[in-house]
């Protein structure tokens, strides 16, 4: 089972949206958990204190590194196998390959910032991962990490019902997915493409394998390589 422990300073944030529909259902089905865990129940002093001013000066706060390590090893202790993240503007960012390989493993452990950062300390004695949700800086962690772990728990097996609607997906395949259709037939004037109602699979694969190829190209040009999609049913890369 998937088991996500989340540092915070705000735990009742949590589970938020990951409690909600397809989500919520496998959390309440014992297919992954969810343990959110207050930073300042390891502060040692009457005022729980768990920051404070930067070294050499300069605005804002800095999470202490002493508290935040207790944090760290009360929820997973050196022996632990889950992978320790740190939500983090300057991280590497979020793909969903990084997503799929954290599917596969048995959970994280992550640490959500506020103020100002971390104290780097912590960040290498506790050989904490960072990652970015996107070149922006938000007020904290805390959805970040939900942007984090919906991506990862929705590849968990049986947390959704239909496997083969993720194949196709945007980032699934290297391009971004086709654009989708359902009825009525008409609305306001605009049809439904008619190769999509053809009843021809062969004609229908093509045609979005090459809408994806179109919206790729105009939208994510980094996310192509030179001559590596040939595939008009699967839009894989060509090995």
């Amino acid at each position: 089972m998937f088991s996500a422990d989340i540092i915070t300073l705000f735990p009742e944030l949590f589970p938020g949206p990951l409690g909600a529909s397809v989500l919520g259902r496998g959390l309440n089905d014992g297919l992954w958990s969810l343990r959110a865990t207050q930073l300042r129940d390891f502060a040692t002093d009457r005022h729980r204190t768990v920051d404070d001013t930067p070294s050499g000066g300069g605005a804002g706060m800095v999470l202490k590194p002493d508290i935040l390590a207790k944090a760290i090893d009360a929820v997973a202790p050196a022996n632990d196998p889950r992978p320790r993240i740190l939500m983090s503007p300057r991280g590497r960012p979020l793909t969903q390959q990084r997503a799929h390989e954290l599917a596969l493993g048995p959970g994280a452990v992550i640490v959500c910032g506020r103020f100002e950062g971390v104290d780097q300390r912590v960040i290498d004695a506790r050989n904490l991962e960072e990652i970015s949700i996107g070149d922006y800086v938000l007020a904290g962690g805390e959805v970040a990490a939900m942007v984090l772990l919906e991506a990862v728990i929705r590849l968990i097996p049986g947390v959704l019902g239909a496997l083969d609607s993720r194949d196709e997906e945007s980032f699934e395949n290297g391009l971004l997915e086709y654009p989708q259709y359902t009825r009525p037939q008409n609305f306001e004037g605009l049809e439904i493409p008619p190769v999509l109602v053809s009843g021809d699979h062969g004609k229908i694969a093509k045609w979005r394998h090459e809408q994806s190829l179109e919206l790729t190209r105009a939208r994510r040009p980094d996310l192509l390589k030179k001559d590596n999609w040939d595939s008009p049913r699967t839009g894989r890369p060509r090995t």
